[in-house]
């Protein structure tokens, strides 16, 4: 006997054909690549540190509300951990290996080490400056900034879903690349998950021979995912290609070909003064021309799509927004040099600009215009 409460579920099936799961929607991971990559983009237009903190400020609630259930999500402390690495780092050099910038505020010296005159340039040890120390902090906290913001892109889109959205032409390459980029995700997985293992058995976990004990079968696991991987691949017939006319070969690689200079032509007249008139052109004519290559290239791969993601307002208003920071971002530096990349000699506290502050807030934006459900019971799981 059928309960009431599903006699309507069973006539809409009647009479509907059969119920299909609800898929929940997701923005494109190009999308999300587009607008951390431009982010970091902007990150290297400033040395500002309080522009900077705002930029990882900015991505990181981003990827608080709207990060996934991945590895690569998991992954994301680990990129904020090597940003402040990084940063670490560079402190270090400043203070071993000296700095070019000149300063007056010795804040300690230390032994230096004489060297041969070939080498010349390079000191070891020395006057240690406050200003070289404040100069060190601004570049190393640039490059922590790029990192954090590719680590912000992976936590938000897997680069394995990349995948699904390149031309049939350029899928060998983003396979070869997309396994680059998850190796250190998936690794820092296994670690955990080893370590949090070893806990429970009540072994130790950390200090050097905890190491060595977890990276055996770290390294273990990394090579049956490789040949698990390689397996897969043979499956499901990869690199298989079909025959295509001389013409439409030739035709492609000339397209190609000429695109890709016409790239590299446009972004030389784009970082000179003199060729400023010719790059955008150059440039527009060469994405364009690589483009059509990569399609008529794309006939020669045999690829399916399931469920392929779709490029909507949403994806649309989260590239734009960041590309609108990017933007934004090097025309102040163009316009207000002095607020951007404070000085350090003399040696002044960096200000914050009104309006590149103001810009980076529309990264805030997809916070807004992307819905962050709850991943509904009967929704499929994402595809990792």
């Amino acid at each position: 006997m059928i309960p009431s409460d599903a006699a309507p579920a069973a006539g809409s099936r009647a009479a509907g054909g059969p119920a299909q799961p609800r898929r929940r929607a997701t923005v494109h991971p190009g999308a999300w690549w587009l607008w951390a990559l431009s982010l970091g983009t902007a990150a290297t237009r400033t040395t500002n540190p309080l522009l900077l903190a705002l930029l990882i400020s900015a991505s990181a609630y981003v990827v608080a509300t709207h990060r996934t259930d991945t590895p690569t999500a998991r992954a994301y402390p680990a990129f904020a951990r090597l940003a402040l690495a990084v940063l670490l780092i560079r402190l270090l050099f400043a203070v071993a290996l000296g700095s070019p910038i000149p300063g007056t505020h010795a804040l300690l010296t230390l032994p230096e080490v004489p060297l041969p005159h070939w080498a010349q340039g390079i000191r070891l040890g020395g006057k240690v400056t406050a200003e070289a120390l404040v100069f060190a902090v601004y570049d190393g906290l640039k490059l922590a900034t790029l990192l954090i913001c590719v680590g912000a892109a992976n936590a938000l889109a897997a680069p394995t879903r990349l995948l699904k959205s390149l031309p049939g032409a350029l899928y060998e390459t983003g396979v070869a690349v997309v396994v680059a980029l998850t190796f250190a995700p998936h690794l820092i997985a296994d670690v955990q998950r080893l370590r949090a293992a070893r806990r429970l058995r009540g072994r130790p976990d950390r200090g050097l021979r905890g190491l060595l004990q977890v990276g055996l079968p770290v390294l273990e696991g990394a090579l049956e995912r490789s040949v698990a991987l390689a397996a897969a691949m043979e499956a499901r017939g990869y690199g298989r290609t079909v025959e295509v006319p001389d013409r439409i070969r030739r035709t492609t690689a000339a397209l190609t070909l000429g695109g890709l200079l016409g790239v590299c032509a446009g972004t030389y007249g784009l970082l000179t003064a003199e060729g400023g008139t010719y790059g955008i052109p150059l440039l527009l004519a060469g994405v364009v021309a690589a483009v059509a290559g990569l399609r008529l290239g794309g006939r020669r791969s045999l690829r399916t799509r399931y469920r392929p993601d779709r490029w909507d307002v949403r994806a649309c208003l989260v590239t734009g927004s960041g590309a609108a920071v990017a933007a934004l971002l090097g025309l102040a530096s163009a316009h207000d040099p002095d607020g951007l990349h404070p000085g350090v000699v003399p040696l002044v506290a960096p200000t914050l600009p009104l309006w590149p502050a103001a810009a980076i807030l529309l990264a805030l934006l997809p916070a807004f215009v992307v819905p962050n459900d709850p991943k509904d019971p009967m929704d499929p799981k994402e595809p990792s």
